[in-house]
Parts: structure tokens; sequence; C-alpha cells
């Protein structure tokens, strides 16, 4: 099995695919799939971005011919048996998949939509539906792990769909996840992401409290991250951020503005279900705070920022 920057790419059949969106975390996941011998044709909005992505990937390896990019998700997908998409929000992916220009006016009938952007799940049932009624299909797979999940090839999937288009998917998604994992009907992907979502809110809050209370009281918070660490304090937030934090480092990838967006999706969708969140509404209202203190590119650890 071939390694490159320590990413092992298991042996699969190399299919011809596409990728909408070439943002932080589209960028390294299609060349990934380059990586792994997927002939890939890109698209994105600024085509300059799809002009370096393929100047870059020019010399990995391809079964299938060179890599490539166009200048509309219609052209784009005309060739893919599978296309992956990672965009901004809901309105961005209904431009990339609707009308004359669209991914889905462009799709081989059978061929599969597999969307990682983190969008609503009334989006990921819209969608799906209008991707069978013109023969296609669509996995709605948000993502966890972050820019470094994605430039590490080891992103955690979140999927909903058919279990058949699933099955087909998977074995080329392991090119940039660790895990890849259907969980339900079209929206089960969207949900579950929402529930990771609710975690993380509510694990960096507590995390900033404590390093927080802390300092206040003297301790040295890289000693005591090291002892609790340890114990039943652990997490991933405190393995990864606890010491950055301490240090007031707020540049590790996913920032405060997308976090709101998808805080933003969780309360709507909360609002549907009778759900009752009231410690992640509240932290919602503290990354608000972040955003008025200039930090909306900050990472979502800079949540401590407040307390200080």
């Amino acid at each position: 099995m071939p390694t490159i920057n320590d990413k092992t790419y298991e042996p699969s059949p190399a299919y011809p695919v596409a990728f909408l969106g070439l943002g932080v975390m589209g960028y390294p996941m299609a060349g990934h799939l380059a990586r792994a011998g997927h002939q890939v044709t890109v698209y994105n909005r600024t085509a300059s971005k799809s002009q370096a992505w393929c100047a870059e990937f020019s010399g990995a390896s391809s079964q299938l011919g060179a890599h490539s990019h166009a200048t509309t998700p219609r052209l784009a997908v005309q060739q893919a048996d599978i296309v992956f998409c990672c965009v901004g929000n809901d309105d961005d992916l209904r431009s990339v998949t609707m009308g004359a220009d669209g991914a889905f006016a462009g799709m081989r009938p059978g061929a599969i939509f597999v969307d990682h952007t983190t969008a609503s799940a009334d989006i990921a049932r819209e969608l799906s539906a209008a991707a069978a009624a013109k023969g296609l299909q669509f996995i709605d797979a948000p993502v966890s792990g972050g820019q470094a999940g994605a430039q590490n090839g080891l992103l955690t999937v979140m999927c909903g769909g058919d279990a058949n288009a699933f099955e087909s998917v998977k074995p080329v998604a392991l090119a940039f996840s660790r895990a890849f994992t259907l969980l339900g009907a079209s929206g089960a992907g969207q949900l579950a992401k929402m529930v990771n979502q609710i975690c993380i809110a509510g694990l960096v809050q507590g995390l900033s409290e404590a390093i927080a209370f802390g300092q206040k009281a003297g301790l040295d918070m890289n000693q005591v991250i090291d002892v609790i660490g340890k114990g039943a304090a652990q997490s991933w937030q405190m393995d990864n951020r606890g010491k950055t934090m301490v240090a007031d480092k707020f540049d590790f990838g996913f920032a405060v503005d997308w976090m709101r967006k998808d805080l933003g999706l969780v309360l709507d969708e909360a609002k549907r279900n009778g759900a009752r969140l009231p410690v992640t509404a509240l932290v919602d209202q503290f990354y608000a705070d972040v955003q008025h203190m200039g930090g909306q590119r900050w990472d979502t650890s800079s949540l401590i920022k407040r307390l200080k």
C-alpha cells in the first residue's frame, strides 16, 4: 500500500471523480483522491484556485488520465462516477447542484453525489429527492476533524442515504477519511454532525472555564492539564487545544464564524424537533461575543478570550 506524507492509501479501483469546492477542506480532500490514483476534475467558484490545485497535483498518480479543472459544475461532473462536494452552506450547495450549469444537469444516470458540506438536514432531503428524479444518487456526508484532518486524510464522515450508494463510495472516500459511516436515511449525516457540534460547544466552554479558573487560582495550567488529562476530564479538546489556550494561541483551523453557522443549524433543527439545548444556545451567544471582539477567524478554542 503506498504511503505519502504518512497517509497510507488503501488499494481500490480507480474512478473518474469530480470535486466541487476547493476551500480549506475541499482542496486537500481532492488532493488525497488524486494521490490515491483517481482521475479528478475540480471546480471552484474562484477559477484560480482550481488552476492552482491542478498545478500542485499534476504529478499525482492517476490510472485513468490527467487531472483537470472545469469552468462550471456541470462541465466538471460529466465523466464522473462519483461527485464530491464541500462548499459553504445551503445556498452554496443549491448553486452548484441545481440549474442549467449545476452538477445535476451534467451527471450521468446512476452517478453518485456526495456532499461534505455542513448544511441543514432539509437541504439534504431536498437534494436527495431532486437527484432521484434525475436518476442520480445523493449522500449527505458532513465531516469532522477540521483542517488538520482534511490535510492528513483522517476525517470522520457521517453519512445519510442509500446503503448501496454508500458502499460504492466508501472505498474511494477512505482516501481522505479514517471513518466513513452510514447512520440512516437522507439527512441522518447532517443530524449526526449537529450532535457532534453540540458536544464540541459544551466541551470547549467547560475547558475554557477550567483553564481560566486555574489561572486565577495561580496554578501552572500546563502541569494541571498534563495531570488531569490522564483522568476522567480527558478529551480531544484538552489534548489538542488545552495548552494552546493557556498560551493564548487561536490559529488552529475551524473558525468561530463557521462554528456559529453550524450552531445556527443546530438551534433551527431543535426548534423543529422540540429538543431543549440551553447550554448550546448559551455557548452560541458566547461565540457571538468572540466575534464582537474581532475573533471571527480565531479557532473555536478562543471561547476562553471572553473570560480573560
